[in-house]
């Protein structure tokens, strides 16, 4: 099998003891607590990042428009 789709037995067998302990082989399946949390805190930190770019570009039309 392995050699038919061109495997890795490392992945393979880690495929393997994937599917045996949940029955799963999402990757999300196999995240610790912290690594969920990782995750999400670089989810909240891009969407924060793009607001305050938001912010900042209308901050800037405003003081342009209060100059007129």
């Amino acid at each position: 099998m392995v050699k038919q789709y061109d495997l890795t037995p490392s992945a393979l067998d880690r495929w393997i003891n994937q599917s045996s302990k949940s029955g799963s082989f999402k990757t999300k399946d196999y995240r610790t607590p912290e690594e969920n949390e990782l995750i999400a805190l670089r989810k909240e930190l891009k969407q924060l990042r793009m607001e305050n770019d938001i912010l900042k570009q209308a901050a800037l039309i405003m003081a342009r428009k209060s100059k007129s």
